[in-house]
């Protein structure tokens, strides 16, 4: 089973009909708030790549350029500056460099394939609500998406010059106590194992105990 396999509805997470059904208590929980976010989508051409980590070690020039993209890692945000607007609080130019891990494909001269490591960077100038200071520290994280196009070795770099599908988002958040209802613990159901060809169809859904019909409810004819 699983919390949405299971048979016995209401005392798992998920919607419900009664929100006051079951409520216990109120819970404080640790979590990470986002105040406000926005996402950037763009291409970029002709971006500089510079590669590190090759493997295997050492390939021989030049390399041609088969497939990269980003590294399903969070990306980093350097160089942040936030300034406020006096005609709106809360509200503040945020600029920043999204720094993105990515990992490109080749073949060297040898035709011998490898991989390598690299980073996009991409500025950001943006308008996001930011609360006003507070003993809790506001953070400004980011996500950031790429799928490179296309790739042309650059003789002087050792790198690569790219074309690329960018895709960032920008947060700004806090880690904070939040109180919330709970109906209590999650009970942990057993798991539902994938067993591939039933050999025992119908079997195990055999009842545990024989069932008959009271001999008094029962008229002869």
């Amino acid at each position: 089973m699983s919390f949405y396999t299971d048979s016995r509805p209401g005392i798992f997470p998920g919607q419900t009909n009664n929100v006051t059904n079951g409520l216990c208590e109120r819970i404080c929980i640790q979590a990470t708030k986002v105040f406000d976010a926005c996402i950037n989508q763009s291409t970029i051409e002709d971006y500089q790549l510079t590669l590190t980590d090759f493997n295997p070690a050492n390939p021989t020039a030049p390399l041609t350029f088969i497939s990269g993209n980003s590294l399903g890692q969070t990306a980093t945000v350097s160089g942040l500056t936030i300034t406020r607007f006096d005609d709106r609080p809360n509200f503040a130019r945020v600029q920043a460099t999204i720094n993105v891990p990515v990992t490109v494909t080749y073949t060297d001269a040898n035709n011998t394939p490898g991989t390598a490591s690299g980073t996009v960077s991409i500025p950001q100038d943006v308008i996001l609500y930011v609360p006003q200071p507070s003993l809790t520290p506001i953070e400004v994280v980011a996500f950031g998406s790429i799928v490179i196009s296309s790739g042309r070795y650059n003789t002087t770099t050792g790198g690569f010059n790219i074309s690329a599908c960018v895709t960032t988002i920008l947060k700004v958040v806090a880690t904070v106590d939040v109180l919330v209802p709970s109906y209590g613990y999650c009970p942990i159901p057993p798991c539902t194992p994938f067993t591939g060809d039933d050999i025992c169809p119908g079997v195990f859904d055999l009842p545990l105990y024989p069932t008959a019909v009271s001999p008094q409810s029962s008229t002869t004819r």
